[in-house]
């Protein structure tokens, strides 16, 4: 006998068997695919998806989280964008990007470049490469500012001090702070960035390059004519990760930033740190969500323009 489906009545059951029926296979297939996309598609719906629409919501409202909720329209984003505060925080947000993401690429495709060509012990060095990205970025941030303390105990400055260097303030400078706490970012994301590049680089076809060695071209030649554009979505597809995560950063800032503030004087802030500061520590439900919304357009904006630009430059 045929198992029962729990709670259909016979005339349910005929109905469904006469519905599966008249599928062809390749419907069957696409329900079958849908059934199984039924739970993560709800997942996102209401985990990712509503949570998103309702900081729309809360944006338009003065509410301490606790007290009532009152209507007051669009009055966070009119504060919002009358803050100085929130134009110095959005200029450290880009900073990290524009700065951090072309640095990370250049560096992560440098050293995978060169360590496709190592035989010897490439699986070693891959997995140390890869470490820092497992590591908590909680505890990688304490130990760089611990590297950053004066002398005797920062070895920053204890080898700047070998070349008779005068010691820096790194963390503690309005100049150099915003650059220290990106040091660490870059470093943490390198792992992912090289393995990526790795798996780009091995995808290409050995023939081509057989074909470049019979023709004589040389190693800048094969770089530019074979390497480089066959690793264009790769390229594209890090751009789009990396840019998502620089202007994401809060756990490298929150650690490693005098009194975890983004300081000194909000020199290191960024924007989801100045979020944290308006929900957590001020009770500002309102004002986080207003901020969250500039924050997720920017993101979307941002994504859909390297989408685009990946879909023309892939053709």
């Amino acid at each position: 006998m045929r198992p029962g489906i729990p709670g259909c009545s016979l005339s349910d059951k005929k109905m469904l068997s006469r519905f599966l029926e008249r599928q062809t296979i390749g419907q069957k297939q696409a329900l079958t695919a849908w059934l199984f996309l039924l739970i993560p598609i709800l997942f996102y719906v209401i985990i990712r998806f509503y949570p998103t629409f309702e900081a729309f919501f809360v944006s338009t409202l003065k509410w301490n989280l606790l007290g009532k909720q009152k209507f007051i329209g669009f009055k966070n984003y009119i504060k919002l964008f009358e803050d100085e505060e929130f134009w110095l925080v959005l200029i450290n947000t880009f900073k990290y990007a524009l700065i951090g993401v072309p640095i990370s690429l250049l560096f992560s495709f440098l050293i995978a470049y060169y360590l496709n060509e190592i035989t010897f012990g490439h699986e070693t060095i891959r997995a140390l490469y890869f470490i820092p990205f497992l590591t908590t970025a909680v505890a990688m941030a304490w130990v760089w500012r611990w590297l950053y303390q004066p002398v005797p105990i920062g070895y920053f400055n204890i080898i700047l001090s070998w070349f008779g260097i005068a010691q820096q303030p790194f963390l503690k400078s309005l100049d150099q702070a915003l650059y220290s706490i990106m040091a660490p970012a870059v470093w943490a994301g390198l792992g992912f960035q090289i393995i990526i590049y790795l798996a780009g680089i091995r995808a290409i076809p050995q023939s081509h390059f057989e074909a470049s060695s019979i023709d004589g071209a040389g190693r800048i030649q094969v770089l530019r004519e074979i390497i480089l554009p066959a690793l264009r979505p790769t390229i594209l597809f890090l751009v789009v990760i990396s840019t998502i995560g620089f202007l994401r950063i809060f756990d490298q800032v929150y650690s490693m930033s005098a009194d975890s503030a983004g300081g000194p004087l909000n020199s290191t802030k960024p924007l989801v740190l100045m979020i944290y500061e308006a929900a957590f520590d001020e009770f500002k439900m309102g004002y986080a969500a207003a901020l969250t919304v500039v924050l997720f357009l920017i993101l979307l904006v941002i994504s859909l323009l390297q989408l685009s630009l990946m879909r023309r430059w892939t053709r």
